[in-house]
């Protein structure tokens, strides 16, 4: 856990839309925290601080909750689809050294044989990993693929620490020749007849 992950959480009582815009007008967001067991506590967090945490995938928060500390994941945001502002966090209660199953994007490097073409399929690839390190990203590399390449989630080398969480045989990313164009003559005695 870093620093910048550190968030004081305060405990709210007051629930309803008026309440939340109040909460969001102050610069805060409104949350919630459940999870193993536990009654679900309500909090408003700091908005400037927990929106740049966020911006990673799968964030993971070290709550200051009235003095008690709280690691939390974040499992849901929810967000205004026009003004893109945060209205409501969703946050997992989980343990120092506890396995959780997360959606981890991937990020496709290198450039393939000839002029082929990289289909991402599937943008995250779903694994095991513990709360306190999980990856930002996977890299896949499709450096010198030849056409009719497939990479499935089961190919894709994960780091230590993390095991594959869903179907090894998921099309993850697909290497593919350029259609071919037709030649204009061709397409203009197609298109006369």
């Amino acid at each position: 856990m870093t620093e910048d992950t550190k968030v004081v959480a305060e405990v709210r009582t007051s629930f309803g839309k008026g309440f939340a815009r109040r909460l969001r007008a102050a610069g805060k967001i409104p949350a919630v925290i459940y999870g193993h067991g536990t009654e679900p506590v309500h909090v408003s967090l700091p908005g400037h601080q927990v929106s740049l945490i966020i911006r990673r995938a799968n964030a993971l928060l070290d709550l200051d909750i009235e003095g008690t500390s709280q690691l939390a994941l974040v499992k849901d945001v929810q967000k205004d689809p026009v003004l893109q502002i945060i209205e409501h966090i969703d946050l997992l209660v989980v343990k120092k050294g506890e396995k959780v199953i997360v959606e981890v994007p991937l990020v496709v490097t290198g450039e393939p044989f000839g002029s082929n073409i990289v289909t991402v399929e599937v943008a995250t690839i779903k694994v095991e990993a513990e709360a306190t390190h999980i990856p930002q990203s996977i890299e896949v590399t499709v450096e010198g693929k030849e056409d009719g390449t497939h990479i499935t989630a089961g190919d894709v080398v994960l780091p230590k620490g993390v095991t594959l969480a869903e179907e090894a045989d998921v099309l993850l990313i697909a290497v593919v020749a350029p259609a071919a164009e037709e030649p204009a003559e061709e397409a203009e005695e197609a298109a006369a007849e």
